[in-house]
């Protein structure tokens, strides 16, 4: 697996203090974008938590994920978590280290009171220090929150006294990305009351077994769901129950819980699960399976393959402005684009981490992950090889099939009503539900004329 090593700077750790004018929770940043472009120590937000307890429990469940790895458990580094300003509302977003459970916590205008909340993205430090505080905060006495330096702090920082640096490995990106393009196509499939969901979720396995191996299904049924066995007409996988005990932290202030997820077919697919909270909402978004990340899904490989969508990407970005909800339409008009071609280029966006997914909103928000932009793309397995391909002279055009060479053999690749199949082994097994194979790539970056750079000829 291809690592490097993320560094994080604080100016200190994050800490929960008490002072005669009540507790204040700092929340301590590291490198990010803003308007203003790059900032050492970004500050976004200072102002009160309406819910502070149910606040702490959410902050804790994002941090729970970042630090858990559901599949071949191992002691693993933990990435803090990343946080957005987007105006009206402040975003913290984790990854676990199986790279199987995307976690975001959505603090709301009705959730914040204070100040405009600024805009831009960084990490925030969440220590074992500050969890074991955030754990102990109960009832719902006034909290301060403050998501970067104070005003004083800001001129008279002399630089980091707080470093650390952890591996971050190309699939967490990768995961991150396509988390995204997942969730993009999923539907509102059920809406359970408070009841009804803290019933249903404290019924589920708490830790990986017997019981919960491979994927399950619930089906709607009234204001419940009931599991079955097999993904009948309605049915939503849910694919490794125990991946969702984070949301055990909040559980008892729940107004409601929402599934996500695509039209059940024989296959497990995503789904994602939001608690819905007073001024907030957490939601939990899984892979097809426990032992299988998102980093290998691959759909955003053919945004990545086609030079239209590189070139587009540039222009929408420069259109963003750290918006919480992004308009496909208002950016066609901006762009001149049409808004298939704004799709493709958002799609693209988020493989560098410029863009997220808001459920609940059915739109794309503008965010900025302080990863390098390129990584996703540069080892991306079947882009690299499908660029190998194509430059090799390995596809060999005939209407509407088309035979690549690969080694010692030969792959038709046929297109009907806008897919591509493959005679591939890849192609037997998934039928398209993880993305083009490398094969059906190569054929798709010919056609299109996409730059092949690093071919082998």
């Amino acid at each position: 697996m291809t690592r490097s090593v993320q560094a994080l700077a604080y100016a200190r750790p994050s800490a929960l203090e008490s002072s005669q004018t009540g507790r204040l929770l700092g929340l301590e940043t590291s490198g990010g974008l803003t308007p203003r472009g790059a900032e050492p120590h970004p500050r976004f937000f200072s102002g009160f938590l309406t819910s502070p307890g149910i606040a702490a429990r959410g902050l804790l469940a994002v941090a729970d994920v970042a630090s858990t790895r559901y599949y071949q458990r191992t002691l693993t580094s933990s990435l803090d978590p990343v946080v957005t300003g987007n105006g009206d509302r402040l975003r913290f977003e984790s990854f676990s280290g199986c790279c199987g459970v995307y976690a975001r916590l959505d603090v709301l205008q009705d959730g914040l009171d204070g100040a405009r909340t600024g805009h831009g993205t960084t990490n925030v430090d969440v220590n074992n220090p500050l969890r074991e505080a955030l754990s102990r905060i109960a009832g719902d006495d006034p909290l301060h929150l403050r998501v970067g330096p104070d005003e004083m702090a800001v001129t008279t920082l002399d630089g980091p006294v707080v470093e650390k640096k952890v591996p971050l490995p190309d699939r967490w990106l990768r995961g991150f990305a396509e988390a995204q393009v997942v969730s993009a196509g999923f539907d509102l499939r059920a809406e359970l009351p408070a009841a009804e969901a803290v019933r249903f979720l404290r019924s589920l396995p708490r830790s990986s077994g017997n019981a919960s191996r491979g994927a399950r299904w619930v089906v709607p049924a009234g204001k419940t769901l009931r599991p079955t066995i097999r993904p009948v007409a309605g049915a939503v996988c849910l694919p490794g129950p125990e991946r969702l005990v984070a949301l055990q932290r909040v559980l008892r202030h729940a107004t409601s819980l929402r599934v996500y997820g695509p039209v059940a077919d024989a296959a497990a697919t995503a789904s994602a699960w939001e608690v819905v909270l007073p001024g907030m909402r957490l939601t939990l978004t899984l892979s097809p399976d426990a032992s299988r990340g998102f980093s290998g899904e691959g759909g955003v490989l053919d945004a990545l393959a086609t030079d239209d969508a590189a070139a587009d990407a540039e222009l929408v970005s420069v259109l963003l402005a750290w918006d919480p909800r992004i308009d496909t339409a208002d950016l066609a008009e901006q762009s001149g684009l049409t808004v298939e071609r704004v799709r493709a280029a958002l799609t693209r966006l988020g493989t560098a981490g410029r863009v997220g997914y808001d459920l609940a909103d059915a739109a794309y928000f503008h965010r900025e992950l302080p990863y390098d932009a390129d990584r996703a793309e540069r080892h991306n397995p079947r882009l690299v090889a499908a660029r190998q391909l194509a430059g090799s002279g390995s596809v060999v055009l005939d209407g509407d099939v088309a035979t690549v060479i690969s080694g010692e053999r030969r792959y038709q690749v046929r297109e009907q009503d806008g897919m591509l199949s493959c005679t591939c082994q890849w192609w037997a097994d998934y039928r398209g539900r993880r993305g083009p194979c490398k094969h059906a790539l190569a054929v798709r970056m010919v056609r299109r004329g996409a730059p092949v750079a690093g071919g082998v000829r």
